[in-house]
């Protein structure tokens, strides 16, 4: 397959380099030049930054099928414990170290005066494939890097199509709960109500509850010692300021992370578009630098809406982690128990544990090291069973503790010792000995987690690339036309479930490819043990019905 390198150049021209083949296109000439490759052969588009390249392609409503995001694999191979990192070294090397992704939702592809905005894609490019080929592992590393790209591909998408969303019905929502909108700056009523509550309990009438030292304060005032005001440590105490207290700070989390104001940022044309950022964490798993889409609050659910005569598909994995687990240690015992819609109680009738729960707190127990504890009795006999499932995470325990780095079962390496994405204050040097045993402690629960967490997100990133082609063949020889979002499409992710806009007509054969991706995955990382991943599937108008019995929920409009 053809790989065609873009660079940006200053002036708003773009490089492109095909092998020997060298052209300068004025940015404005783009799409069509894209969109001409794309009809007749497809090639892979090796560019810095999907978010940069792609948006603007897809308001020009051009798809393309593959891509390579150098941003995002650089990241990946300098890690990599079975990639040479030196093989990345080179021209403008120290600039794709400090490469950082760009916001989709920005109009322009070029910004000014940056040193990385120039980067020579065919270079960077020339320097990855030859770190991958002198890889002992390149084929898993091939793998990871094209399932990394494609989930830059997914998430651009997926913020140009964006949620539908009923603004009218989160207004309602807000107003039920809140009171009508309030002036800018302004509390709404039914929350300054709360607030005039609590001061009149505590009697401070000058109290701002949102402020955390001013209501700390005026709580000791009124004999009430607490550690901090999280809702489970005031329901802790029997006082009459609980109730009100309780409310208000639930409420004004509402009003601040959903509010009015969050619908005026991020909802426009009847979408909600948050900002995407595959691979945001160390492990792999996606991040959201805005929209929160990622901790999508329940309270504004209901004002996820499909269009007339569209539903939301959603699917969840049941127990991803754990299945991953089972079929990246080969620990067949455990994938026996995986067969079917419920691994824990698998292991129940494999009568390796009494009770759901006690594999429950088991299984979660090895993944996340509990010693101590019902977990830890329970991790203790669970390993006699699975050896080799519960040996792996406790190896890689060791190592973290070690200090050394361990890797998913793809390549992707952890951060190491001492690196930002584990420790909350790697600057801070360790005091004594006392203090570089508890921190290689911590290192090693991180690193116990991270091989299958991570690993987790490599399954996830190869279902959603198979997703994502599967449903756009569903358009059919485009008699749908070029654009994403009049076929069935992906509208959200959040690490083990897709939500897919469909025509009503078209669910069950969504359902069908949404399966279908799942069982492709899991064959393409555990090809050698088959591990079953079973899906929870709801077709619904609004995401808020998401998981309810009753198949298809209708919304009140």
């Amino acid at each position: 397959m053809a790989r065609v390198h873009l660079s940006r150049l200053p002036g708003d021209r773009v490089q492109v380099v095909e092998g020997e083949h060298y052209d300068v296109l004025d940015i404005t000439a783009l799409p069509s030049y894209v969109s001409g490759r794309e009809a007749v052969d497809p090639p892979r588009w090796v560019w810095d930054d999907t978010a940069r390249w792609y948006a603007p392609l897809l308001a020009a409503g051009v798809r393309v099928e593959r891509c390579h995001d150098l941003r995002l694999c650089h990241r990946v191979l300098r890690r990599a414990p079975a990639a040479a990192a030196s093989l990345l070294d080179g021209e403008q090397s120290d600039l794709w170290d400090r490469l950082r992704p760009a916001e989709p939702t920005d109009p322009a592809l070029f910004s000014a005066d940056d040193a990385t905005e120039h980067l020579r894609a065919d270079l960077e490019d020339a320097r990855q494939l030859a770190s991958v080929a002198a890889s002992p592992e390149s084929a898993r590393l091939g793998l990871l890097l094209a399932a990394e790209s494609a989930s830059a591909l997914v998430a651009a998408e997926m913020t140009h199509a964006g949620v539908p969303w009923r603004v009218d019905v989160h207004d309602r929502l807000l107003t039920d709960l809140l009171g009508p909108r309030p002036p800018r700056g302004a509390r709404p009523r039914l929350l300054e109500e709360l607030a005039a509550e609590v001061r009149r309990i505590l009697g401070a009438p000058d109290l701002n509850p949102d402020s955390h030292p001013h209501l700390m304060s005026a709580l000791r005032r009124a004999g009430i010692e607490v550690a901090d005001t999280r809702r489970s440590t005031l329901q802790r105490i029997e006082h009459p300021v609980v109730e009100p207290l309780v409310r208000y700070k639930q409420l004004g989390h509402l009003f601040s992370t959903n509010g009015w104001a969050w619908i005026d940022q991020w909802v426009g044309d009847g979408r909600f578009r948050p900002v995407y950022q595959p691979a945001g964490s160390a492990t792999g798993r996606w991040s959201s630098n805005g929209g929160g889409a990622l901790s999508f609050p329940a309270q504004v659910r209901s004002a996820a809406v499909a269009d007339d005569d569209w539903v939301l598909v959603v699917a969840d994995v049941a127990q991803l982690e754990p299945r991953v687990l089972a079929g990246m240690s080969g620990d067949r015992a455990l994938a026996r128990a995986a067969r079917g819609a419920d691994l824990y109680q698998g292991m129940v009738d494999d009568g390796a544990v009494a009770t759901r729960q006690d594999a429950k707190l088991g299984l979660l127990g090895a993944m996340y090291g509990a010693t101590s504890g019902e977990s830890g009795r329970m991790v203790a006999g669970l390993t006699r069973r699975y050896p080799a499932a519960f040996g792996l995470v406790e190896e890689a325990a060791r190592a973290g503790e070690r200090g050394q780095v361990v890797r998913t079962l793809l390549g992707r390496g952890c951060p190491a010792l001492g690196g930002t994405s584990w420790d909350e204050s790697p600057d801070a040097p360790p005091a004594d000995l006392d203090d570089q045993d508890r921190r290689r402690r911590a290192y090693g629960r991180f690193t116990r987690n991270f091989v299958v967490q991570g690993t987790a997100a490599e399954w996830a990133a190869c279902w959603l690339a198979d997703l994502r082609n599967r449903l756009w063949r569903m358009g059919g020889d485009g008699a749908a036309g070029p654009r994403i979002d009049v076929r069935p499409h992906l509208v959200l992710f959040l690490h083990d479930e897709v939500v897919v806009h469909a025509p009503a007509s078209l669910a069950d054969q969504v359902v069908a490819e949404i399966t279908a991706a799942a069982s492709a995955a899991g064959w393409l990382l555990f090809r050698e043990l088959p591990v079953d991943f079973p899906l929870n599937v709801s077709v619904v108008r609004s995401y808020a019905d998401a998981g309810k019995p009753g198949g298809t929920a209708p919304v009140d409009v």
